[in-house]
């Protein structure tokens, strides 16, 4: 599962067998969410948590937001088109 971004303690991943649409899983402090990176224009949505609070996805959003064009090309790289 490779790491595609950091954001202080968390890691954003896309995972190598998963599927479309392109989405990222944002993982750590035993917690995890997924969002939608409705690429290349965003922005991105939650799709599923699992344990974080409003509060901590208010903040990963934004962070993803500002870094769309970085993980849309990720995900590119590892499926193809987005």
């Amino acid at each position: 599962m490779p790491t595609v971004l950091r954001l202080g303690r968390l890691r954003v991943v896309i995972y190598p067998n998963d599927h479309r649409p392109a989405h990222v899983h944002v993982v750590g402090n035993g917690c995890e969410a997924v969002f939608d990176l409705h690429c290349p224009n965003g922005p991105s949505e939650l799709r599923e948590n699992y344990g974080f609070n409003i509060r901590a996805l208010t903040r990963i959003k934004a962070d993803l937001v500002a870094k769309l064009s970085a993980l849309c090309g990720a995900w590119e790289s590892i499926h193809g088109e987005p």
